[in-house]
Parts: structure tokens; C-alpha cells; sequence
């Protein structure tokens, strides 16, 4: 079964960030199959989520870019700053607590509470 992509869409930032905090710099599509190997193929992450996701946390100092080229193509590296990794560390804590709080609600689900 599929997991719904919907699930995703709030945590986009904090996988991306995550990613990144973890990686180093990636481009873009370099991202986008990165999350899909993460996921199993579960999770495509298009580029009309990604893209404005990444211009976002650039505009806030999540991320900074870089310019290399490759091919005499230019190609944009993203790299996360020290903010973004304070903020990458905050977004997974307060995942992780959302993560518990809904194990609560299945367990009394579960338990026909």
C-alpha cells in the first residue's frame, strides 16, 4: 500500500533539512531520489514541492547555494547553515513528539478507549 503523500507535506522542510544536515550539499535532483530511496519508493518528491520548499529556506537562512558546473551546465548546491541546523534539530524534536503523540492515540485506539 502507498503511503499517502499528504503525510508527508507537513514535514517536508524537516526531511529536507534533515537530509542536508546529514549529506552535505545536494542538488536538487539529487534530493528528490535520495528521499525516494529513503522512502522505498514511497515518497516521490516532486519538483513543484521541492523547489519552492528550497527557495524558501534560503530566503529564511536555512540554506545557502552554490554554483558548480558540471557539463558547462550550471548546477545548484544547497548546503544547510548553521541556523538550519538548529532549526533541522527542532523540526526532528518536534516530529518525534508529534510521532509519540499519535502512538498514544493508536494505543487507545487499541485498547478501545
Amino acid at each position: 500500500m502507498a503511503v499517502n503523500p499528504q503525510l508527508f507535506k507537513g514535514s517536508l522542510n524537516t526531511i529536507i533539512l534533515n537530509l542536508l544536515h546529514e549529506k552535505g550539499k545536494m542538488y536538487g535532483y539529487e534530493i528528490t531520489k535520495k528521499v525516494l530511496e529513503i522512502s522505498n519508493s514511497q515518497f516521490q518528491l516532486t519538483e513543484g514541492a521541492l523547489y519552492p520548499a528550497l527557495h524558501k529556506m534560503e530566503t529564511d537562512g536555512l540554506l545557502e547555494v552554490s554554483v558548480k558546473l558540471v557539463d558547462n551546465r550550471p548546477r545548484k548546491y544547497y548546503s544547510i547553515t548553521k541556523k538550519g541546523k538548529k532549526e533541522s534539530v527542532l523540526k526532528l524534536k518536534e516530529l518525534l513528539q508529534f510521532i509519540s503523540q499519535m502512538q498514544s492515540f493508536l494505543q487507545l485506539k487499541q485498547a478501545g478507549l
